[in-house]
């Protein structure tokens, strides 16, 4: 193994082990790639690390789903629509650039921060009554982020919680779980695309897949341990980072 692939194993072991906790280990993992891979495609460096994303992924949604019990007809429905806006969204980022998209999130993100907090109880508590959702919203949610995490991709997974959160009145230890097992098919819908258009460097993708995982493992487990307000002040992290890699790239880049 190069020095290059074991420094990138590193980073895809703390993207999987914050990406299990709260989402965005993509803004770990793809600005690293994009520099420690400079002769490589963009469509190379995404697709590559779709791979370890979908593996550190998959291991933590089933160390959720041991405490976290979803229905199976609700998982399956918004998994497929997740899958096909994120296989479009991929198709879409091979034929455009996406940079114009940056300024929009940033100011997301910036009222994201503020509000969570401003309001100390977001995501403390499960609203009862929003467990059982119309379908509809949780539609709209994966079209719209699944076509967002395989058009750009880094925190997708944070806008995964904040939207079951925000819009479905989950507390962060059920949100966490739904966003995991979308996740996984966002990613695979990726996969799919990119595997297609052969832009994976498999070589350097399965060693980093093996290290996500890892680190996926360690950070469910511990997000379960811990609780809702451990996760929290994690979230409340990347979304910070979020917004200072995203400010960068808008204001300075």
């Amino acid at each position: 193994m190069d020095s290059t692939t074991l420094i990138l194993c590193v980073v895809a072991f703390f993207a999987g082990f914050v990406d299990s906790i709260v989402g965005g280990g993509g803004l770990i993992q793809t600005p690293a790639g994009l520099i420690l891979l400079p002769n490589n495609s963009v469509a190379q460096v995404i697709g590559s690390l779709k791979i370890p994303s979908f593996s550190g992924t998959f291991f933590a949604a089933l160390t959720f789903l041991k405490k976290v019990k979803i229905p199976v007809a609700r998982i399956m429905a918004l998994g497929v629509t997740a899958f096909v806006a994120s296989y479009i969204g991929s198709f879409c980022l091979t034929k455009m650039s996406n940079t114009f998209m940056k300024p929009v999130i940033l100011v997301v993100l910036v009222g994201v921060a503020i509000y969570t907090f401003a309001k100390k109880d977001f995501g403390q508590e499960t609203k009862k009554e929003n467990l059982t959702f119309p379908l509809y919203k949780g539609i709209l949610i994966c079209l719209g982020l699944g076509f967002y995490d395989g058009f750009i991709g880094p925190g997708a997974g944070s806008l995964l919680v904040i939207a079951f959160i925000s819009w479905l009145g989950f507390d962060f230890l059920q949100a966490n779980a739904h966003a995991k097992l979308i996740n996984l098919a966002t990613n695979l819908g990726s996969i799919v695309l990119f595997t297609l258009k052969g832009a994976i460097l498999w070589s350097i993708a399965i060693p980093m897949a093996v290290a996500n995982a890892l680190g996926g493992i360690i950070g469910a487990r511990m997000a379960i341990a811990k609780g809702n307000k451990f996760i929290r002040t994690v979230f409340l992290f990347v979304i910070i980072a979020t917004l200072c890699r995203l400010g960068y790239d808008v204001f300075l880049h």
